[in-house]
């Protein structure tokens, strides 16, 4: 098993507020396995992969994050069903109970960093109290090597509490789950959920606060990888749209595939150590870079296993988030450090459930704008709670519920850099096609994949204006020949074999476009409402 040997160093989190704890600090991920194991909190697959159940919750729960609203947050946080405000003292009142929670049990303690570039490095402390919950933090964040573990000073300090929960009558939150910011204390609570992705987020939210009003550097949700001549790519898209099996490709080398920072020397560096891979319907013909990274130390999360002790990733019973995590290195092709230079083109992945946008198309700078900010995709089921089915979503900057600013603080970030970089933009429809979702079908991966390397190997780029259809509602430039694609699959319009039916969805969609960026209009020039769709 690739993991860190145990650590050993004398720590207390009296500090905290947790008092007579046994503390399992800096554990070694083999050590993890086996204390899982034996307190049959998990099993393990045929492959010897520790497999696990998150229990309730199987996605982010984005009506139950919180962020405390005081001096520091109050004027700069875009308050609202995103950013839901918190006062200091239902939030002491929260940390003193979970605290006390986990005073005299049995906890696993980890210090970690989050950025690549050291310019931005922040040091995390991760306090668990579930096992599993800490091999994925190991898995997750970027590992320290044992001589700066010896001085490590945590400046941000995550309590993961699963088995605790609040009382929504006296606690002034929703539900018995949350997770809660502290920007001044530097603390974030996470109770009441299994779900190891809240520990992620909230530390992606944290940067996407600090990191452009502190740093001037444009924190982005997105996946990323580099060619053999240096070129970066760079793939925007929430979950379930392909940015992790997009950019983990063997040609190219991968920098991260969830959460970036993009800086003034325009470097491309990844926030984490780790990838976290919806593994539903996973295959090693379809996916071999993910499919082989899922071994001894890595983490499965809510996939059903026959008695054979097998995988079935085709199980959905559980839920369709299911869920892989592991050390970056367990891909073998990836840079070192995880950072890139020279970014080329950008992709804005979209699961379109109403499956009339093009599988590709090439965007211009009003569009590129106008389609970051809003963020179209359809949510996945299992990727939040209460989502069942596919449904059609806007999602500012392509991550809104992890982005405590205004999205224009971002988006003019992003078409700044756009600008002083020449990047192409690509919008890709990873979603459906011959129809919405329900008749047609999800886009062949093999398709996307193809329509992708032909933009960053600069065969779209050969091809003159003659050979690109511009569409008639989102005017968007579609081309009509790709090398390994059927020219039929590249015009959305030919595999539904029903026009009226086809623009009467087409229409449909760019109305919701146009009715989601009412919020934005007063934010943006005509430059940015050049990019909107027509309206029938």
């Amino acid at each position: 098993m690739n993991s860190n040997s145990n650590i050993s160093r004398n720590i207390s989190l009296d500090i905290y507020g947790i008092h007579k704890a046994k503390i399992n600090y800096n554990l070694s991920v083999s050590d993890l396995y086996e204390i899982s194991i034996s307190k049959k909190l998990g099993q393990l697959t045929n492959d010897g992969v520790l497999s696990i159940n998150t229990g309730k919750f199987t996605g982010r729960s984005p009506k139950d994050r919180y962020i405390v609203k005081d001096e520091i947050t109050e004027e700069k946080v875009w308050w609202g069903d995103i950013n839901i405000p918190i006062d200091q003292t239902s939030f002491e009142n929260l940390y003193n109970k979970i605290t006390k929670h986990l005073s005299n049990k049995e906890l696993y303690v980890r210090d970690a960093y989050a950025c690549a570039n050291n310019e931005c490095k922040i040091n995390i402390r991760t306090i668990c109290e579930i096992p599993w919950s800490d091999i994925f933090v190991y898995n997750m964040f970027l590992r320290p090597d044992k001589a700066s573990i010896k001085g490590f000073r945590p400046e941000w300090t995550i309590i993961n509490a699963p088995n605790f929960y609040a009382d929504p009558s006296i606690d002034n939150v929703n539900d018995k789950n949350f997770a809660i910011i502290n920007f001044t204390s530097k603390v974030i609570i996470v109770g009441g959920t299994g779900y190891t992705g809240e520990i992620k987020k909230g530390i992606f939210s944290v940067l996407n606060f600090t990191l452009p009003t502190y740093k001037n550097v444009l924190p982005m949700h997105c996946s990323a990888n580099t060619g053999s001549n240096g070129d970066t790519s760079i793939f925007f898209g929430l979950s379930g749209t392909g940015k992790t099996t997009l950019s983990t490709d063997s040609s190219r080398k991968l920098i991260g595939d969830d959460e970036h920072g993009w800086n003034s020397k325009n470097q491309i560096f990844n926030f984490e150590g780790g990838c976290y891979a919806k593994v539903i319907n996973l295959s090693k013909d379809k996916e071999p870079e993910i499919y082989d990274a899922i071994k001894p130390g890595a983490l499965l999360e809510n996939v059903i296993i026959d008695d054979t002790r097998t995988v079935d990733y085709s199980n959905k019973s559980i839920t369709q988030n299911t869920r892989v995590s592991y050390p970056i290195h367990f891909i073998e092709n990836i840079m070192t450090p995880s950072q890139g230079e020279n970014p080329k083109n950008i992709f804005f992945l979209t699961a379109d459930a109403f499956g009339v946008l093009p599988p590709i198309s090439k965007l211009n700078p009003a569009q590129s704008a106008y389609h970051f900010i809003s963020g179209y995709t359809s949510k996945v089921a299992g990727t939040e709670a209460g989502i069942n089915e596919p449904e059609p979503s806007f999602s500012a900057c392509f991550g809104a519920p992890f982005m405590p600013l205004h999205p224009t603080i971002y988006a003019k970030m992003l078409i700044k850099k756009m600008k002083m970089s020449n990047v192409n933009v690509w919008l890709v429809n990873t979603g459906w096609t011959g129809g919405p979702y329900g008749i047609g079908k999800r886009m062949k991966l093999k398709y996307t994949r193809a329509m992708i390397n032909a933009a960053m190997d600069g065969e779209l780029d050969k091809i003159n204006n003659r050979n690109y259809h511009i569409h008639s509602v989102f005017n968007v430039k579609q081309p009509r020949e790709c090398p390994n694609v059927p020219s039929n699959i590249l015009s959305p319009r030919q595999t539904w074999n029903n026009d009226e039916e086809y623009y009467k969805k087409a229409y449909m969609l760019s109305n919701y476009f146009i009715k989601n960026f009412e919020k934005f209009k007063k934010f943006a020039d005509k430059s940015i409402l050049d990019g909107a769709p027509n309206t029938k």
